[in-house]
């Protein structure tokens, strides 16, 4: 099983965050432009929180009187579930599903050194898969395994 560091060679280490105080428009650009799910809230270089567009939409679904330039504070998800680099992806798909999230934060102590969706937590998983049942199916029928 794969750990969460071989996802971040894969996907990079590249995250995106804004300040607590930032509009939602300005989060929900930046999500828009970089074509991404999610972005770490920061406040002097510590994660006070997280912001998905699963929480705008719920957000405006409950109160619709909320404008654009609403501060991401009132948005965001905290506490932040985070994993580190060691962790294997089981233990990031267990956490997910338990607690009902779409995206790790991945710490190194104090520092975030990527963060990962369940996206690649399951395109990892079906790979994983897939190279069992080849080589199940290469032992099954006597073929040759090879590298």
């Amino acid at each position: 099983m794969a750990n969460v560091q071989n996802l971040l060679d894969r996907k990079g280490t590249m995250v995106w965050s804004i300040a607590p105080g930032a509009p939602v428009e300005s989060a929900l650009r930046l999500m828009s432009q970089k074509d991404i799910g999610a972005l770490m809230v920061i406040e002097n270089e510590k994660i006070v929180g997280i912001f998905s567009e699963r929480d705008y939409v719920r957000k405006i679904i409950s109160n619709s009187s909320i404008s654009m330039a609403t501060p991401i504070m009132e948005f965001m998800s905290h506490p932040v579930f985070y994993v580190n680099s060691c962790q294997t992806v089981e233990e990031c798909m267990s956490l997910m599903t338990a607690k009902h999230i779409r995206h790790l934060p991945v710490m190194d102590g104090d520092k975030l050194v990527g963060l990962i969706s369940i996206g690649d937590v399951v395109k990892q998983v079906i790979t994983e898969k897939e190279g069992t049942i080849q080589d199940l199916e290469n032992y099954i029928t006597g073929r040759e395994y090879t590298l």
